[in-house]
């Protein structure tokens, strides 16, 4: 009598069964991202990479540029590999066709996933759309498209030549994001914008959820007594409306300090450029010696001046979300910001903050009231850390972002 033998099966851990009887499912998840820096963006694809780590997923992300000097101390633990492709590929031409080199590196990367990588359950890419109908060829993997905001309305049509150069990059845009799997934003404010820009999108019933970014809590240090009155954290970049801090703080009459800690990269000529403007309106302001410039800054020593200062000052106007005043926020700081966007749905104004129009006399006042009351700014930094912690955890965060890939990867979008 001959007896058939069969492969011994893997007996399955508690933790397995457990997962299954949940119904949670254990994801090998690609994330595509264009400059693995440091920013908002950045900050998000990291806390995203982190966070779906955290529970059980596999996470590989692919960049065109990683510095390893100027990047989030998160892309080099290890807990998730980075690999770059591309660096070689110039950002723009003669300082021009930035549109163009980003698209052409993004699909670079995009190329080298679907070729060197095996399949992926599903892939997150953000801020380049071209990439999308590319990763669709891979018919059992799903997109999902993190639109932080339309790219078409951050870059410039002010010339008929511009216009013509960025007419079919905008039809691309809207076209290729309408293939995603899944579309989300940042805040309900880009969610409205999404759908006036691409009305084609919305008149297909194409809608976005909103995600919204979060904040670590552990990073930050407890607050100490007041080195320097105000900060702003931003880029040096003219849209982040610097000089607007500059400015308010000129018209106070009580001066102690005023600190710019700012993303500085040397290869982007907006962000050399518009450092010497800032430098020259201090210098008309008359408060050059009060404020002081910091091109490169470590997220400790960052942490260090928001533990430091009485409140942090955040002047874009209509920003889509913005993670500066969340950050403050953890780190019991009240924040100064500008009435539109997306600060709007993330300080309580009168509470956490003040949310003031764009200009320096309206900023000014709220600036005064910290000077004249630092026990506000100290009950205000209470409130707002309790107000991050209840709605903008990183927990919050990675527990809807994973609920999003797992349920468009199981096909139950609703």
């Amino acid at each position: 009598m001959q007896i058939k033998r069969f492969p011994r099966q893997r007996r399955e851990s508690r933790r397995e069964v457990m997962e299954k009887k949940s119904g949670r499912s254990k994801l090998n998840i690609a994330i595509i991202h264009p400059d693995l820096g440091i920013g908002g963006a950045e900050r998000l694809i990291v806390d995203a990479a982190v966070e779906l780590s955290s529970r059980g997923h596999k996470v590989h992300i692919f960049t065109s540029h990683h510095d390893r000097t100027r990047c989030f101390e998160e892309t080099l633990a290890g807990t998730f590999p980075v690999t770059v492709y591309g660096a070689f590929l110039p950002r723009h031409i003669f300082y021009r066709l930035h549109a163009v080199c980003a698209y052409l590196r993004c699909i670079f990367v995009a190329l080298c996933l679907l070729l060197m990588w095996p399949s992926f359950d599903v892939i997150l890419a953000d801020q380049v759309s071209i990439v999308i109908p590319l990763l669709k060829l891979k018919k059992s993997t799903k997109v999902v498209f993190y639109c932080h905001f339309p790219d078409m309305l951050l870059a410039q049509h002010t010339t008929v030549l511009r216009r013509m150069y960025r007419k079919p990059i905008d039809f691309l845009e809207e076209m290729t994001t309408g293939m995603a799997d899944l579309i989300l934003v940042n805040s309900k404010f880009t969610a409205s914008t999404f759908a006036k820009t691409f009305k084609n999108l919305d008149a297909r019933g194409i809608k976005p959820d909103v995600l919204y970014p979060a904040v670590n809590f552990d990073q930050f240090d407890e607050p100490h007594a007041s080195k320097l009155d105000f900060l702003s954290i931003n880029r040096f970049e003219r849209k982040k409306n610097i000089g607007l801090a500059i400015s308010a703080f000129a018209m106070l009459h009580k001066l102690e300090e005023d600190v710019i800690q700012c993303g500085f990269d040397n290869r982007l000529r907006e962000n050399v450029e518009y450092l010497e403007e800032l430098k020259s309106l201090a210098e008309r302001e008359g408060v050059s010696q009060k404020v002081k410039f910091i091109t490169s800054c470590s997220t400790a020593e960052r942490n260090t001046l928001l533990s430091h200062c009485l409140c942090v000052l955040y002047t874009p106007k209509d920003e889509h979300f913005g993670i500066v005043p969340l950050e403050a926020m953890a780190a019991h700081k009240p924040v100064i910001a500008c009435n539109s966007g997306g600060p709007v749905e993330t300080i309580r104004n009168g509470l956490t903050g003040f949310l003031c129009d764009p200009n320096p006399e309206e900023f000014s006042l709220a600036m005064a009231k910290f000077i004249q009351d630092p026990q506000m700014a100290e009950r205000m930094g209470e409130e707002a850390q309790k107000h991050v912690s209840d709605s903008f955890s990183t927990k919050i965060f990675g527990q809807r972002l994973d609920r999003f890939l797992v349920d468009v990867v199981r096909g139950k979008r609703e």
